[in-house]
């Protein structure tokens, strides 16, 4: 999985950087899991504090785009996104049961 940004801004107001990025990958696309934390190890992030927003595919290609938001704390995270991409982002209980 390759990344590219297209778009990296800060939104001072929100308190969270804005992302516009390019994936490319080998094989099936990858999970929203496996794109999340991959996206995370490039930003230096932990992924309580990512959400991601939305992931275009397009028919016979193996790139997509996708946009993300980076927030400075899990406080304002949950208090500026709706409950669904919250919970489309987070770990499945399976996963948290697992690492713990």
């Amino acid at each position: 999985m390759d990344f590219e940004f297209a778009r990296d801004e800060y939104n001072g107001l929100l308190k969270r950087r804005e992302l516009e990025f390019l994936l490319t990958f080998e094989g099936a696309t990858p999970s929203r899991r496996q794109i999340l934390g991959k996206l995370c190890a490039l930003q230096n992030v932990p992924e309580d504090r990512v959400v991601l927003d939305s992931l275009k595919t397009s028919f016979g290609k193996q790139d997509l785009n996708g946009y993300a938001r980076i927030y400075e704390d899990a406080e304002t995270l949950k208090a500026t996104e709706p409950g669904y991409l919250i919970e489309r982002s987070s770990a499945p209980e399976s996963d948290k049961a697992e690492e713990a």
